[in-house]
């Protein structure tokens, strides 16, 4: 049986405050470049920030594979199972293009 909410749902407040978190770096960038700062340590903010980023992307990819796709397997609906595998297979692409 597949459960109604998504696969990060016990761990929502956590997601939450690491975005907001993401969200104060994104605020620091840009007054970095308002004030003239060095360009160096501009770039090591939004290294830190790409990191923060990737965290979450690992964290929701990790829950979504544990959670959706390991329901959809246990339902016995193949075309289900394959449907999340497909996604999995996209976002990991897509994550490692970026």
């Amino acid at each position: 049986m597949t459960h109604p909410h998504h696969g990060y749902i016990q761990q929502k407040d956590e997601y939450l405050k690491r975005l907001r978190r993401i969200e104060g770096q994104a605020r620091g960038l840009q007054r970095m470049v308002e004030e003239d700062k060095y360009c160096v340590d501009i770039l090591t903010q939004v290294s830190a920030m790409t990191k923060a980023l990737q965290a979450v992307a690992l964290g929701l990819l990790e829950d979504h594979m544990s959670h959706c796709l390991v329901d959809a397997a246990r339902a016995g609906d193949d075309a289900a199972t394959q449907a999340k595998i497909r996604e999995v297979s996209d976002a990991i692409a897509r994550f490692a293009r970026s």
